[in-house]
């Protein structure tokens, strides 16, 4: 059942994401600055915490997930170091995330082929 929530929801995310993306004009980056910036607000109310506790990694997975992991953790490091834990708390809770994705950026650009898109 914990794996069935955890699609539906990641899956329901992503699908407003391709949804905004075909149906309006708006650009890839915006929709990603969008999302992120609706995880924070949707933590900051407390909305997305609870979201997160029911869906599991269906809710943490996508980029909503990334604001609300980097707010709390801003959150968190204000609270233990003032006001330097808000220049370092979210690169320190999304750390793990981000060196993942660099890490295996690399991995792709290493066993693909560039080239030109046209």
């Amino acid at each position: 059942m914990e794996y069935l929530r955890a699609f539906v929801i990641g899956g329901a995310i992503c699908a407003v994401g391709q949804v905004l993306l075909d149906f309006t004009k708006l650009t890839p980056a915006r929709v990603l600055v969008m999302f992120v910036t609706l995880g924070v607000i949707l933590g900051a109310v407390g909305v997305y915490g609870p979201l997160v506790d029911y869906a599991g990694e269906g809710a943490s997975v996508p980029l909503t997930g990334f604001g609300y992991l980097m707010a709390k953790g801003t959150r968190e490091a204000v609270q233990e170091d003032g006001l330097l834990g808000a220049f370092s708390g979210g690169l320190k809770a999304g750390s793990a995330g981000i060196a993942a994705a660099v890490f295996f950026g690399y991995l792709a650009a290493l066993f693909s082929k560039s080239g030109d898109k046209s």
